[in-house]
């Protein structure tokens, strides 16, 4: 079952930072199965806070999406998004294609 990685930035503090992470991120998708469905584009908050952007990114499972996040690459990457500016990210399960069909 799919899995989502969800990132939300609240506010960012740091634009060298967020470059860095920018140029290094990239590195951290090698290898990994991921499809990013959307990234910083045009957004309109409809609930709560406002928010500066979100991206969305698909994983082929929960476990897939944990692999990704905790390798060393990508943890080289996201100190610096993380320094850059305040972010809220989560991994969510999606649902099973047959429960999405009906």
């Amino acid at each position: 079952m799919s899995a989502y990685v969800i990132f939300i930035r609240e506010q960012s503090h740091n634009p060298e930072e967020l470059r860095i992470y920018s140029q290094k991120a990239p590195d951290g998708l090698a290898g990994h199965s991921v499809t990013p469905l959307a990234v910083y584009g045009t957004h309109e908050v409809i609930e709560g806070p406002a928010i500066e952007g979100a991206a969305i990114l698909e994983f082929p499972s929960f476990e897939e999406a944990k692999v990704w996040y905790y390798s060393p690459a990508y943890q080289d990457a996201v100190q610096h998004r993380l320094r850059g500016g305040t972010y809220r990210g989560i991994i969510i399960e999606g649902v099973p294609a047959a429960a999405s069909q009906s």
